[in-house]
């Protein structure tokens, strides 16, 4: 299934609101899906990103410690 930008909005406003269900689509092709938990909503939103757009997919961040021991 082919996922689109709505199916990316859906999910955002899903996790900025703390809700684990999101409708998907509208219609006879709509689908609900319910989230264990936000770090899985997190996953499937960066999933959704790079098969919507692979150029824009979600940066990774990483961060380096320094220390004078």
């Amino acid at each position: 299934m082919a996922y689109t930008q709505d199916d990316i909005d859906a999910l955002k406003a899903a996790i900025a609101t703390g809700a684990r269900r999101v409708k998907f689509g509208s219609g006879p092709d709509s689908r609900e899906v319910e989230y264990r938990s936000r770090a899985e909503m997190i996953a499937t939103l960066d999933d959704l990103v790079k098969e919507v757009s692979p150029s824009a997919a979600l940066p990774r961040v990483s961060y380096v410690r320094h220390s004078r021991d």
